[in-house]
């Protein structure tokens, strides 16, 4: 599959993407997690703050060249995945709140990515080279690619509720078949790249994810959260929407090679999540429901 396709459908992969997600949500989900401020601030740390400081980290402790460089700092500026909601009821942790995660980084996004990636680009790219950032226009196209899906999902859910619950199933399937070859897709058309870099951006990679994990397991439990709400922070920041990072870095910022560590991180974000299912699973039956402290 050539880049021109790729281009011309990943738009609209990501959009049917994140028009899933609206259809997984409804206003009472946001309730029930403003109920619970303390797991809705620890997650938007981790998410917002925590995961963007930790690429810059591992690109400057790593020495990416600057392009693999801006390239992990588009995907650790991405909001959460869509799987993580899987991912997290596997896990068994709280849905609700990784869902209403996912959906309160996607909008976020549309102000926080862009700046995040501005930044990046100034920090790696400033020496010997002259880029032109489309800051104005990304905002609008992440507008369109991720809010607007979301609102719309939302609005059908909440006109056709029953026939939306009937059809979630089969959205949820094409909207991971959609995801998967809009990795194997660029995975194929950037092979070479891929294959050049894999010992700097796959050890990257893999860094990243471990300290994502570790570093969003360990800010919720200083929180003081809950089990099932510490899993769901850690679902959520460990799973980014690389979907989403592929098409800022092909389309946005015409940089088809500056998508391998999202492609990268595609792959080993799953890997790393796999892993942390099982050990919840594994662990669960040791732990009680658990509950938060009394705060003053």
């Amino acid at each position: 599959m050539n880049i021109s396709v790729i281009t011309f459908l990943l738009p609209l992969a990501l959009a049917f993407i994140m028009f899933y997600l609206g259809l997984t949500l409804c206003t009472d989900d946001f309730k029930k997690v403003m109920l619970r401020p303390r797991a809705l601030v620890a997650g938007l740390i981790g998410q917002l703050l925590m995961v963007p400081l930790l690429g810059l980290l591992v690109a400057w402790a790593t020495h990416l060249d600057p392009v693999m460089a801006v390239g992990l700092m588009v995907l650790a500026a991405c909001p959460g995945g869509v799987s993580s909601g899987l991912l997290t009821r596997l896990a068994h942790g709280d849905v609700a709140l990784s869902i209403s995660l996912t959906a309160v980084t996607s909008v976020v996004a549309m102000l926080s990515l862009p700046l995040v990636v501005n930044a990046a680009m100034h920090i790696f790219m400033a020496t010997g080279l002259s880029v032109e950032f489309p800051l104005g226009g990304m905002v609008r196209k992440i507008f369109l690619l991720t809010t607007v899906p979301v609102l719309a999902g939302m609005a059908l859910r909440a006109w056709q509720t029953q026939r939306v619950k009937r059809l979630e199933p089969v959205a949820g399937r094409i909207s991971t078949g959609l995801f998967v070859l809009i990795v194997l897709s660029t995975f194929w058309d950037q092979r070479q790249v891929l294959v050049s870099h894999l010992g700097t951006i796959g050890l990257a990679g893999l860094l990243l994810n471990l300290l994502i994990l570790s570093g969003a397991w360990l800010l919720s439990w200083q929180a003081r959260l809950t089990r099932n709400d510490r899993i769901s922070v850690v679902t959520e920041c460990g799973l980014q929407n690389s979907a989403l990072g592929i098409y800022v870095c092909i389309e946005l910022l015409k940089s088809p090679t500056m998508s391998v560590p999202s492609v990268v991180y595609a792959l080993l974000m799953n890997g790393g999540a796999i892993i942390f299912v099982l050990l919840m699973r594994a662990n669960a039956g040791k732990h009680g429901p658990a509950t938060i402290p009394a705060s003053s």
